[in-house]
């Protein structure tokens, strides 16, 4: 693989285990790069260690006085200085090239995991973590997969050295032989607890960054409320503390590499001063003691490689596994069997909730938590699988419809319906097609607005109708006066990183015509205008009404405003759909529903739950319904 060829058309199913079996998984999807490193390592090590077979020839072609022999030295100095030169630049090149390949890979692979999880991602991960994973880790595990041929053919090196030198000259030869590998093993001892300061290190370094992050996001309200100086004088803490644990992760790998020193030059020692004694009494030529000589120095290169690997995987190891964990999330559980197709314009259902959006309607659901809200939402788009063991199955408070979701419930898993057909078991794509939920918090990346609105959509929805159904007239008024051509047109005016630009509410229509373009089978939104007041929100519950007749619509939500204009509402109490009716049916019908709505107490749901369904509450949210409409 070369990096002309990247991206990979297919980076692969990772082996996701573990942190080691990712990095298995990843070295033997490029064993042709690391072959190759291989290869070159070993004619650039090989070359290294074998100088010293041209040095003694030469030294001894000296002593001897032949000037033949002298000549062949030289050109074996000469040959190997050639192959050190080539080895070395295409080990360079083939290395180089494996980290960027595996890196490539993880990244590829982190980015279609989180296109297929979509805004879950974060609710199960951080998104610091995210970050961090798609970095840095990706990084170290680069330098892992890049280290491992260097490694390999640095041992195989010492592995010839040893035997080499045994054949060239044994009685030194079995010093050295000994001596290698008890070098190379040396700092094994050492290692866990070097690897142990580094996990410290990089999770105080975590924290910090994560500190520093908050701080930085809520730096507005901090200086409202007078606490920068807190949060600098913790975040000071935090950071303080990282230079402490770096220091002390420094020291231990210090002292790993002052082994990798120390060991070597005692052996180098060891072996001058024997093979001295030997030649001094005649058994060993003086050529044949520098030729050892040479390569035993010439093998703490090949060493080196030992403290690196170790490095590598040390720090490798921890970036793997949450590399491994990410990758190992799921939209859906595994399925088996043909896989199915969607059912165009069927009734979206969920079995577990028992929420039901009828084919072609607005739907409006009622949930007094939030969050709670933002899972069911997710749930109906596919994009969080369900556990029907762990949650009862419920109805729409009608006994079939109940006895209907519970045994769907059980037989599907809890999967949610469209047309009769498990959303988790259709493919990615299609599911995404005909399901499009739009989050609470939705997501403008930088760019023009028309490129903003540049999505793929069924065509049915113009640009324009979608901008006036969500009331974006106020803010291309905003975006002309600031378009970069100076000629006015909004559509050509630049939105910056996540629409910060814009207001709250701005942003939030902005996201609602995005999905109105797109114009899906089902569309779900999730607090569509939170951000908004209340004349604005009016206008955009009717633009959308209009605009997707006829077309499946879910709305979360619990304005008053909106929920009159759906078509039917339906209230998830305690992760259970029971009541269904209009907003105004529910409001005299469904104590639940009302303090939900209206915001009552508890004391005044239950003041209101028998025979006075006109209370005060109701009473002004019904008022405020009817005010709106007559405006």
């Amino acid at each position: 693989m070369q990096i002309r060829h990247l991206p990979y058309a297919d980076p692969g199913e990772p082996d996701v285990r573990s942190g080691p079996r990712f990095l298995l998984w990843l070295g033997r999807r490029q064993l042709g790069g690391q072959l190759a490193s291989l290869c070159w390592g070993l004619v650039m090590n090989l070359g290294i260690v074998g100088l010293p077979v041209g040095v003694g020839i030469a030294v001894q072609a000296v002593v001897d006085g032949s000037g033949a022999r002298l000549a062949l030295g030289a050109g074996i100095v000469l040959l190997l200085g050639v192959a050190i030169a080539v080895g070395d630049m295409m080990l360079h090149r083939t290395a180089v090239t494996n980290w960027i390949t595996a890196a490539s890979r993880v990244q590829q692979l982190l980015a279609r995991k989180a296109a297929e999880l979509g805004a879950v991602l974060t609710r199960r991960v951080a998104a610091g973590e995210v970050v961090a994973v798609s970095t840095g880790d990706v990084e170290k595990i680069g330098w892992f997969v890049e280290a491992l041929s260097r490694f390999a053919a640095a041992a195989a090196t010492l592995v010839a050295v040893c035997v080499g030198l045994v054949v060239y000259q044994p009685a030194l030869g079995v010093v050295v032989a000994i001596g290698v590998p008890v070098l190379a093993v040396a700092a094994l001892p050492l290692l866990p607890r070097a690897t142990r300061r580094a996990d410290v290190q990089r999770e105080k370094a975590g924290r910090a960054t994560e500190l520093a992050s908050d701080t930085v996001a809520g730096l507005r309200v901090l200086r409202g409320i007078g606490g920068e100086d807190l949060f600098l004088s913790r975040y000071r803490a935090a950071s303080q503390e990282v230079r402490r644990a770096a220091v002390h992760s420094a020291r231990s790998w210090a002292l790993i590499a002052a082994v990798q020193v120390v060991l070597p030059g005692l052996l180098l020692i060891g072996v001058v001063a024997y093979g001295a004694k030997l030649a001094l009494d005649g058994r060993i030529a003086v050529g044949e003691l520098v030729t050892v000589y040479g390569a035993v120095m010439l093998t703490q290169y090949p060493l080196r490689q030992f403290e690196e690997i170790a490095m590598a995987y040390s720090f490798s190891r921890p970036s793997a596994k949450r590399a491994a964990r990410v990758l190992s999330l799921s939209r859906t559980a595994p399925v088996s069997g043909d896989v199915p197709e969607a059912a165009a314009g069927g009734d979206l259902y969920d079995p577990v909730t028992g929420v039901l959006a009828p084919a072609g309607l607005l739907t409006a659901v009622v949930c007094g938590d939030p969050d709670a809200a933002g899972r069911l939402a997710d749930r109906l788009g596919g994009h969080a699988a369900g556990d029907a063991a762990s949650e009862d199955a419920g109805g729409e408070g009608a006994g079939d419809a109940g006895e209907a979701g519970r045994q769907s419930a059980a037989g599907r898993g809890g999967s949610v319906l469209l047309g009769g057909v498990p959303l988790d078991e259709l493919p990615l794509d299609a599911a995404r097609a005909a399901v499009l939920v739009q989050d609470k918090d939705p997501v403008l990346l930088s760019g023009t607005l028309e490129e903003l609105l540049d999505v793929p959509a069924s065509g049915a929805v113009s640009t324009e109708d979608a901008l006036t159904a969500a009331q974006c007239a106020d803010v291309l008024d905003a975006l002309a006066q600031a378009s970069a051509d100076g000629d006015g047109d909004p559509m050509r005016a630049r939105i910056t990183e996540r629409g910060r630009s814009l207001s709250g509410g701005q942003r939030q229509r902005l996201a609602l015509a995005r999905s109105l373009v797109a114009d899906p089978e089902v569309l779900v939104l999730d607090e569509p205008t939170s951000a908004v007041d209340s004349h604005t929100e009016a206008r955009v519950a009717e633009g959308v009404r209009r605009l997707r007749d006829g077309r499946t619509t879910v709305v979360f939500s619990s304005s008053p405003l909106l929920l009159d204009r759906a078509d039917r509402v339906v209230l998830v109490h305690e992760g259970l759909a029971v009541a269904v009716g209009s907003h105004r049916e529910l409001l005299r019908k469904e104590p639940r529903y009302r303090a939900v709505v209206s915001r009552e107490t508890e004391t005044e749901a239950g003041a209101g739950a028998g025979d006075a369904p006109h209370s005060t509450a109701t009473a002004e949210t019904t008022e405020l319904v009817d005010i709106e409409e007559s405006a």
